[in-house]
């Protein structure tokens, strides 16, 4: 098992300094910006909607469910980020602002997957790993791949993980944003204390996206927001699984993140749907998790300039290896 790297080896100490400046600026500008491509997709769908026929509603629904999908994928990837403090320099606005404009939004917890994630960065493609799940299981076949795309796509691996929400936050199942399922026992609860947890828990959630639809009713469009709760059971289960895929499918057992991580090559395409906010630069991410999402492709320019990494695969390519398995 190779042994876990050492920053100091691969960048002095005036490099770590400048590659770990956080920046308020930059972190306004990816909430901001994220928030900006969802309010004009919604805006575009309702300016268009009435000079549309049938098939161009169809398709324009269709266009408008990827991108907030898009979206969504990002406030998840900029809580990811807030978890490791990397997304702004003062605190308030990691914490507290990312949890309310990023995180309960797509019904998620800042300070809860911060506890769950930081385990996944000390324990990475160990057993001890708490997402290993996620990535079990590849390389795989198309067929089987197919399979688990279809079920994204229909909707019911969005239900699953809506029902495993729920029963998480009325503390009948531990968190997790893996596919492991770990019981609490319910001795000595009342009936009563199920609906007080799921306030509790999913209170940040409901004020939210409360929030979004009232927004959209005082536009006047308050059945745009279909395409919200659609987008978050159709392809941003599909989106969330490919970027996972790339992060840690296939790679070696090891200590190192040079070895036990992948880092993508991401077009513009590959950056609107599954690597938004740069999460496709994940080697360098996970050998110094402080980097803030805007520094690591300079980050990754210098490693390839030293030689301690190669040139990154492709989305395709990647999908491709991880499905290159027989039936």
């Amino acid at each position: 098992m190779n042994t876990r790297t050492a920053i100091s080896d691969l960048f002095t100490r005036e490099e770590i300094t400048e590659l770990t400046a956080k920046s308020d600026l930059h972190g306004s500008w990816a909430v901001l910006s994220t928030w900006a491509v969802i309010g004009g997709t919604f805006a575009t769908v309702a300016g268009f909607w009435e000079y549309l026929p049938n098939w161009g509603k169809l398709l324009i629904c269709i266009v408008a469910l990827v991108i907030l999908a898009g979206r969504q994928l990002a406030l998840a990837i900029l809580t990811h980020d807030a978890s490791h403090q990397s997304l702004f320099k003062t605190k308030w606005l990691n914490d507290t602002l990312t949890d309310w404009l990023c995180a309960r939004p797509v019904w998620n917890d800042l300070h809860k997957y911060r506890k769950h994630h930081l385990r996944h960065h000390s324990k990475t493609s160990t057993v001890d790993d708490p997402d290993l799940s996620l990535v079990a299981g590849f390389p795989t076949s198309k067929k089987s791949l197919m399979r688990k795309f279809m079920r994204d796509l229909s909707g019911v691996t969005g239900f699953k993980f809506a029902l495993g929400r729920v029963l998480m936050d009325v503390e009948k199942m531990e968190w997790t944003v893996s596919n492991d399922r770990r019981w609490i026992a319910q001795e000595g609860r009342q009936w009563s204390d199920y609906p007080k947890a799921f306030i509790k828990n999913s209170g940040g959630a409901i004020v939210t996206n409360t929030a979004l639809f009232s927004a959209l009713w005082a536009a006047g469009h308050p059945k745009l927001y279909a395409l919200w709760v659609l987008a978050y059971v159709t392809p941003f289960p599909l989106l969330l699984r490919v970027r996972s895929m790339a992060e840690h499918a296939g790679m070696e057992t090891s200590n190192s993140a040079l070895t036990n991580t992948r880092t993508t090559k991401a077009g513009y395409i590959a950056r609107a749907l599954v690597a938004p906010i740069h999460v496709n630069y994940h080697k360098e991410h996970h050998l110094m998790a402080a980097v803030p999402y805007f520094k690591l492709p300079r980050m990754h320019q210098m490693l390839r300039e030293r030689g301690h990494v190669s040139e990154p695969p492709t989305y395709w390519q990647v999908l491709n290896e991880l499905s290159a398995k027989a039936d």
